[in-house]
């Protein structure tokens, strides 16, 4: 079998744990540069300051990218009551808004039901949705303001798994499209103190879990171990 035709059958699928602070798009750079092929993309972004759960695929297996994308997503983190972010996490700074501290967790774990189902939600301003064509982070940092609308979610789990003092830990089940800093955003106005996304881990994608992924620099060094090998 000829080069281009071993490179025309291969494909394979990568569970990567992400790094905190590297993009979706480095972690594909890093896998592509380790196989030395271009076909290689992931199967839904990870925001920078997010970890977890990242589907890489290459070669053949990229056609499967989209099914990969529609499936449900699980994620842990933490929220904090009583201030906000323009971007509703750490990327941008944090302000003060109320006081958080008469909020009970009776109020929380009802305004988690009040965001559980069927609901419209409006992406955040930070955020990759394009509007006229735009993606509209690029507005938000240009200081244009885009309206944008409420779009159609699931969240078919909203459990508050720890709530002290303005902390909120919770895991969340949820449809392709569900930004998890717009929960933060909407759960700070129904309890009229405000809140911001201060940590997120992607925790399962469809059947596949965190758990099953490999850090990326151990995947990253046992590919080239594998190409090294191939090539002897």
């Amino acid at each position: 079998m000829t080069m281009n035709n071993q490179q025309e059958a291969y494909g394979e699928v990568f569970l990567v744990d992400k790094p905190l602070e590297w993009t979706s798009f480095d972690v594909v750079k890093k896998i592509r540069n380790a196989l030395k092929i271009k076909k290689v993309g992931h199967a839904g972004t990870l925001d920078p300051l997010a970890t977890g759960l990242l589907i890489v695929c290459a070669g053949k297996m990229t056609k499967q990218i989209e099914s990969f994308m529609g499936q449900e997503k699980e994620y842990t983190g933490t929220f904090v009551l009583g201030k906000t972010t323009e971007s509703y996490d750490l990327e941008k700074p944090v302000v003060e808004v109320a006081d958080p501290s008469s909020i009970t967790l009776e109020q929380v774990e009802d305004a988690a039901r009040q965001l559980t189902g069927d609901i419209l939600q409006v992406p955040p301003m930070h955020s990759a949705v394009k509007v006229d064509g735009k993606r509209v982070y690029e507005s938000a940092r240009a200081g244009k303001s885009v309206k944008l609308e409420p779009r159609p979610v699931t969240i078919r789990e909203f459990e508050i798994t720890r709530f002290e003092n303005d902390e909120v830990d919770f895991r969340i089940s949820c449809s392709k499209g569900t930004y998890i800093r717009s929960i933060a955003r909407d759960l700070g106005e129904i309890l009229h103190v405000g809140a911001y996304m201060k940590s997120l881990c992607r925790t399962r994608i469809g059947k596949f879990h965190l758990k099953d992924a490999h850090s990326l620099s151990e995947l990253v060094e046992t590919l080239k171990s594998r190409r090294n090998h191939e090539n002897l």
